[in-house]
């Protein structure tokens, strides 16, 4: 955690970051339902009977390649974050696989969720469980060019 920004000493960083999360989680949940609804009537509904196995393949699809691509989901870059690793670079594939991996298992059972949500309300750098597990960080974007 070195290489990353102290949030005491460069709180620009971190500033707003948790609120941008969840408006970012927004975008991409809606996103990823227009994708699966495209997915149903390309194949003429028959999707719809196997709608949270498409759903849930589709989401970790998009996440783990977007964010192995840009470090950040499409809602991420909108609301102006990325996921950065312990030594404070851009996720490459392999990480943007195991935090989408991570994500997907505390999505899949509430009460990590909710641990995963007061962690970013509560700690320094706003990290989640899965941000706490692998030593990744979301920043602020904008901030970085001030770095």
């Amino acid at each position: 955690m070195d290489y990353l920004p102290d949030p005491d000493r460069q709180p620009q960083f971190y500033s707003s970051v948790p609120a941008k999360r969840l408006l970012a989680w927004i975008v991409d949940t809606v996103i990823i339902l227009v994708l699966s609804s495209i997915v149903v009537l390309m194949t003429v509904f028959l999707g719809a009977l196997i709608w949270p196995i498409l759903y849930l393949t589709i989401g970790f699809v998009y996440r783990w390649v977007t964010i192995s691509g840009n470090s950040a989901t499409w809602g991420m870059s909108l609301a102006g974050v990325e996921i950065r690793d312990h030594r404070g670079e851009r996720l490459d594939a392999s990480g943007a696989f195991l935090h989408t991996l991570g994500y997907t298992v505390s999505m899949a059972f509430p009460v990590l969720q909710v641990i995963s949500v007061a962690l970013m309300l509560m700690t320094p750098r706003g990290q989640g469980l899965t941000d706490h597990v692998m030593g990744t960080v979301a920043l602020n974007r904008r901030a970085q060019s001030y770095r």
